[in-house]
């Protein structure tokens, strides 16, 4: 197939039913859409105020309205549970066409992404009718609650405990980094419903209403100032038995379909205006568009850009058609989040001492400027640490020796813990 036109979109030998998709996601998007020239380039997702984070949060999710109430959102998803049933090209040329726009679902779609396929390969026909129209219509957003402040990494190590009371189970423990957390209606979450087997094997996948008795939602500030992660306990909250996803003890299975979810949307993500658009604006306005160390910068981000970006295409064709994944989505991850540290270092070389500056009425630029230094790390960390993807795909891709491991065949009681 022929290389899409970054300008237009436009595919010259695109097949007819492709070709009309197109017009028509076209015509949708510029009729409701915001022009990607009105939407501020430099707006950042971070915000000390949390009224100015919950709008935030809240104009994702009106797009995602939008999009359902036309017919675009979940263009893959089987019609009964609100999609429209088409295959996998479908979703591509949305996204090209979207690419020429502002607006966008934000969190709603990153959580939509990871629980969504989730769902709809391991739920039961139930909760796919009951849980997947409300998330594609963002109506009801979700958080995922998986870490714990002893099991990031070694997620398998978790500890929060769920007990079968009848047909509810009960749990109590403590989740951490939960994006969102607070503006989420529930969240899908992993405990240990079987401490004598071994820790991947005694784990549960359950969906919980973050409204319910018990739940308790703090903030964690960050360097910004912003409290986009909490910290989420959870003290004898009772969750009925029908919201487990997969197997009692089985729910390491779904837990993995949802990190390989996140690997590939964190290394695939983007839209909008290009992290290499922005650096050039960057270097006009301080000056170094001549500067041949600044130029080489712009250019590494800009195929590096290209790189990631058609990487998360193939994967997501492949993928969406039916076929196993082409590579693992762990190496997209991988090499986003390098990308992402040599953009906020870049970013920071080019503005020089003006990105030091603080206060109320810092310039939006330099603000861009300061979140793409402090959060230069963040995606290293977020969705399974860079070392632990590389681990992973030593292992499962290139075949290479499985890291020693003490624990693999004793009961998680047994296993040591800090």
């Amino acid at each position: 197939m022929p290389e899409t036109d970054d300008t237009t979109g436009d595919l010259p030998t695109e097949p007819p039913e492709r070709a009309a998709l197109r017009a028509e996601a076209r015509a949708f998007l510029e009729a409701h859409a915001e022009p990607l020239l009105e939407a501020d380039p430099w707006e950042v997702a971070g915000f000390p105020d949390e009224e100015e984070a919950h709008a935030y949060f809240e104009r994702g999710r009106s797009w995602q309205r939008t999009l359902a109430e036309h017919g675009w959102a979940g263009l893959t998803w089987p019609e009964e549970y609100g999609g429209r049933g088409l295959p996998g090209w479908a979703t591509r040329i949305f996204a090209e066409e979207s690419a020429r726009f502002g607006s966008h679902a934000g969190f709603i779609r990153a959580s939509m992404a990871m629980l969504g396929p989730t769902l709809l390969e391991w739920g039961t026909d139930e909760q796919k009718r009951r849980f997947l129209p409300t998330m594609l219509s963002g109506e009801v957003a979700w958080c995922q609650l998986f870490s714990e402040p002893g099991a990031g990494s070694d997620l398998a190590g978790l500890a929060a405990r769920a007990v079968l009371d009848g047909d509810e189970f009960v749990v109590d423990g403590q989740k951490v980094w939960n994006s969102s957390a607070q503006f989420c209606e529930w969240g899908f979450l992993l405990v240990r419903t079987d401490p004598d087997a071994p820790k991947h094997q005694g784990i549960s996948f359950l969906l919980v209403d973050m409204s319910s008795p018990g739940i308790e939602v703090r903030p964690l500030v960050q360097a910004n100032g912003s409290a986009h992660f909490n910290e989420v306990f959870l003290s004898g909250v009772r969750i009925p038995a029908d919201q487990l996803v997969g197997d009692l003890h089985g729910g390491w299975g779904p837990a993995r379909a949802v990190l390989a979810k996140e690997a590939g949307f964190i290394g695939g993500s983007g839209g909008g205006k290009r992290t290499t658009d922005r650096l050039v604006d960057l270097a006009r306005r301080f000056g170094r568009l001549d500067d041949p160390v600044v130029r080489q910068g712009i250019a590494r981000t800009h195929s590096r850009e290209r790189i990631v970006a058609l990487m998360g295409q193939r994967l997501r064709d492949v993928v969406r058609s039916g076929g196993p994944p082409p590579f693992d989505p762990a190496l997209t991850k991988v090499f986003a989040s390098d990308s992402k540290v040599h953009t906020g270092q870049l970013a920071a070389a080019i503005a020089g001492a003006a990105a030091t500056a603080s206060g109320p009425d810092i310039d939006p630029v330099v603000r861009w400027v300061q979140a793409e230094v402090i959060n230069r790390y963040s995606i290293s960390i977020g969705g399974g640490t860079t070392e632990v993807q590389k681990n992973n795909l030593g292992e499962r891709s290139l075949g290479l020796p499985r890291e020693p491991r003490s624990d693999k065949d004793v009961p998680w009681r047994d296993v040591p813990r800090s």
